[in-house]
């Protein structure tokens, strides 16, 4: 695989070749220190298959250069990223950039995630050699699918929150209510500025109605963060259970940085191997956006 990276820090351009050259990923082909420097066709010239770049830049930062070579780059994205950028990641993400790596860097995150963007890319390839095998094989034109309803955020949410073993859990009601009132409200697009406790507020007031009291308003909103707080925490362990079996789960590749701080991810891992006692702090915030986010993007695909 060809590499190529995009930060201002120099320490981290290093220690990214280090590790992708160390573990025979593949080859660096190229860097630079600002996306301003970059283009389509200086990555096609180059047969650029990942693309490591940072959010946050001088010039040009990472997002508005995934948006300048979005169509005409067909390689892989992945967004080096600081867990205060909130808003910045959410956009990212509805560029179609699917893998992260946080800040400061990990040696043991970034060589999981690029080994399965390695993979990732592999299969992609398999595929579409299979499909023109096919293709030469087969003259028919393509069956026309049956239209099928599309799902509502709602729906959608349900489905992650079954991936991540708390579609049961009391708490998950209540991210499901939040994430339809953030997609109905628009509140989150661009805006890294939201407050959950707002969010908390407009639940409570929605199930409690015009007439209730503010005692009454008050009880339901400290009841309901305890419900979603338990429920993300069973979350966390259900994710880090599944890297303890098999740390190439794609359930686990798929959220375990994305929806949460990979470190408290990794002391999870060490309690259920060890059984050793971590305390495991969770990003409520951070938790209750990307789920919005991924529900919002499959909907909208």
């Amino acid at each position: 695989m060809n590499y190529f990276i995009v930060d201002d820090d120099i320490s981290v351009r290093a220690m990214l070749t280090d590790i992708i050259e160390d573990e025979d990923l593949g080859s660096v082909v190229g860097e630079r220190e600002d996306g301003g420097t970059i283009d389509a066709s200086l990555l096609e010239t180059n047969s650029v298959d990942v693309l490591l770049i940072d959010l946050l830049m001088r010039e040009r930062d990472g997002i508005e250069t995934v948006r300048q070579i979005s169509g005409r780059y067909e390689g892989k994205v992945v967004m080096i990223s600081q867990i205060e950028a909130k808003d910045l990641i959410g956009e990212a993400y509805s560029l179609g950039v699917e893998y992260y790596i946080t800040k400061p860097l990990n040696r043991l995150e970034v060589l999981h995630i690029l080994k399965k963007v390695n993979e990732r890319i592999v299969l992609d390839q398999s595929i579409k050699s299979i499909q023109r095998s096919l293709s030469v094989v087969t003259d028919q034109s393509p069956v026309a699918e049956k239209p099928t309803k599309p799902k509502t955020i709602k729906e959608e949410g349900y489905d992650i929150l079954a991936e991540l073993g708390i579609a049961g859990e009391n708490g998950s009601r209540d991210l499901l209510e939040m994430i339809d009132h953030l997609y109905k409200d628009d509140t989150l697009d661009g805006d890294d500025s939201i407050s959950l406790k707002s969010v908390y507020q407009k639940l409570a007031f929605h199930r409690a109605g015009e007439e209730a009291k503010n005692s009454a308003l008050q009880r339901e909103v400290k009841a309901a963060e305890q419900r979603v707080r338990r429920a993300i925490h069973q979350a966390i362990s259900h994710i880090a259970s599944l890297g303890v079996d098999d740390f190439g789960n794609p359930v686990f590749d798929k959220y375990a940085s994305a929806f949460f701080d990979y470190e408290q991810v990794r002391k999870k891992m060490m309690e259920l191997e060890k059984g050793k006692g971590h305390r495991v702090r969770v990003d409520t915030k951070k938790f209750i956006q990307m789920l919005y986010w991924e529900a919002k993007r499959n909907i909208e695909k």
